[in-house]
């Protein structure tokens, strides 16, 4: 599901498995104990291939959709 969230960016850290993020342009794959920030308005989308535990930090109220 592309989406974007046009005032708040959104933080994803992996604690295990793996965690593809689809950007604009280009894509990004993550492995344990890594971590990216989506800057706010980014058009981006999120996969894990198999079983995955992620941290997700954003503000209360963010819906993880998009707006």
């Amino acid at each position: 599901h592309w989406h974007r969230h046009e005032e708040e960016d959104e933080f994803f850290y992996v604690v295990c498995g793996h965690l593809d993020i689809d950007l604009e342009g280009r894509p990004l794959g993550m492995a344990p104990a890594k971590g990216f920030t989506v800057p706010k308005g980014v058009l981006h989308r999120t996969r894990a291939p198999s079983r995955t535990v992620i941290l997700m930090v954003e503000k209360a109220g963010v819906v993880p959709t998009g707006d």
